[in-house]
């Protein structure tokens, strides 16, 4: 039986979040932002990860197509309204001029202002040529309501590698994009960059809320699949002197929250298709910093495992998490001040915590 979507209200949506009943949970992301009190509340949305493919022609794989174009439809059914759109990159997924213009008149029935990121998916054919005159500058920032935003290219890597190891442009692309693949680069936001944040953000006091855009995490998660920025800690001191600071960021196709001094940083979940977490999370020490909440494992065998509502609450610059995922268990990720880390009580029990994955 066909339904007629209907619509989802802001008030609905935070009330069912809260209580974890949400019917229909949606593959983008609601962010509320309320740092400034109730007169300058408002709240985001986020879709993350499309990875259009083309096959031949006009004919592009079937299910990236729907699960952008259902986040898009959803996103547009909000009420009210959020007050601008982010994608978090990888639009395509080689890069082509057909995937990027196919995915950009997938976007183009969102109806508020769209800020995009830039995914390694999208740079390493042309080096992001194309994909900066359908949607802009590479890198900029802009404030609103209170809040300084910042978006960042976090995807680069040194130019030997960029410019002189790979015959072809298509080689380059393939080989950064492959998962697990000791042919690709480590990311970096690089110094250039940097520089540019430093400045940027001079202007901006210290007390004043910053949420940063990268499509990598901007921290060293896992390095073999590139779940990693090798300069992130430079780039976290640049951030450090400011009180509230969240980085916001795709890639991972997974729940990830972590916390390093005064910055969260939270995932944003995939339209396209879920990655399992690495074994690695589990091996204590192995990588740096450790991930503060052991997190469940999506099954990369369920094409919607690991998608879904993703609800972010920054009121206190601390942030909490709210899912209602298609295909697992509902959760709730909290900051809890006292302990000085998120808790997530269904998996940091110990009854409920899943064993280290060897195998996948």
């Amino acid at each position: 039986m066909n339904r007629e979507p209907k619509q989802v209200t802001r008030r609905q949506f935070f009330k069912a979040a809260a209580t974890g009943i949400i019917a229909g949970a949606l593959p983008v992301s609601l962010v509320k932002l309320s740092f400034a009190g109730t007169a300058e509340d408002f709240t985001f949305a986020y879709i993350s990860d499309a990875h259009i493919q083309q096959i031949k022609g006009s004919n592009f794989v079937r299910n990236w197509d729907r699960g952008l174009i259902r986040a898009v439809a959803e996103a547009n059914l909000l009420s009210p309204a959020p007050d601008f759109v982010v994608f978090g990159g990888d639009l395509a997924q080689l890069g082509t001029k057909e995937e990027l213009d196919h995915g950009a008149e997938l976007l183009s029935p969102l109806k508020k202002k769209l800020h995009c990121v830039m995914g390694e998916h999208d740079y390493y054919l042309d080096l992001g040529e194309y994909w900066s005159k359908l949607f802009g500058p590479q890198h900029y920032s802009w404030d609103h309501k209170g809040v300084h935003f910042v978006v960042l290219n976090s995807i680069l890597t040194h130019d030997q590698w960029t410019h002189e190891r790979w015959p072809t442009a298509v080689q380059r692309m393939s080989e950064m994009a492959g998962l697990d693949n000791p042919n690709g680069s480590p990311f970096m936001v690089g110094q250039k960059q940097r520089d540019w944040l430093a400045k940027d953000l001079e202007k901006v006091a210290k007390d004043r809320p910053i949420v940063v855009f990268s499509h990598s995490p901007l921290q060293k998660i896992y390095k073999g699949w590139n779940f990693w920025t090798d300069d992130a800690e430079e780039v976290q001191a640049i951030l450090q002197p400011f009180h509230k600071v969240n980085v916001i960021y795709g890639h991972v196709h997974q729940i990830q929250y972590n916390q390093i001094g005064n910055i969260s940083f939270n995932s944003v979940m995939a339209t396209a298709w879920p990655w399992p977490y690495p074994s690695t999370y589990a091996q204590s020490g192995s990588h740096v910093p450790v991930l503060t909440v052991p997190m469940n494992r999506a099954d990369p065998f369920f094409e919607r495992d690991a998608t879904g509502w993703q609800f972010v609450n920054l009121h206190t610059g601390k942030t909490d998490l709210h899912f209602r995922l298609f295909d697992n268990t509902d959760r709730v990720v909290g900051y809890d001040p006292a302990k000085g880390h998120p808790v997530d009580k269904t998996y940091q029990a110990k009854e409920n915590r899943i064993p280290p994955q060897t195998h996948y």
